[in-house]
């Protein structure tokens, strides 16, 4: 039962690698890359629970984190054009204009 769960999380792996890279808009290849990174955290619980290492949901959930922040990192980056450039800030330039009307 656990080797059909095995090899259905497989098929579902591949399906998110051929929307990754055939993805008709960047969005979608996102998506795919995400809904991969999803199924690959599923097929580490389910190996770890197939081979009794329960140590394995820890990996899984660390690489569950890792691939929400690499998410919202691609998507902050291909809003903004950047990670976090401290000159771009909204706050800064704010503050400049004050002290110009002030002085």
């Amino acid at each position: 039962m656990f080797a059909a769960a095995m090899l259905a999380v497989l098929v579902t792996m591949a399906l998110a690698l051929v929307r990754a890279i055939k993805g008709p808009d960047v969005f979608d290849r996102i998506l795919g890359a995400n809904m991969f990174g999803t199924a690959t955290v599923l097929f580490i619980a389910v190996l770890g629970f197939l081979t009794e290492r329960p140590d394995f949901i820890d990996l899984a959930l660390i690489y569950a984190l890792i691939n929400f922040i690499g998410a919202i990192a691609v998507l902050k980056f291909i809003k903004f054009g950047g990670l976090g450039d401290s000159s771009d800030s909204g706050d800064a330039g704010h503050v400049e204009e004050s002290a110009e009307e002030a002085g």
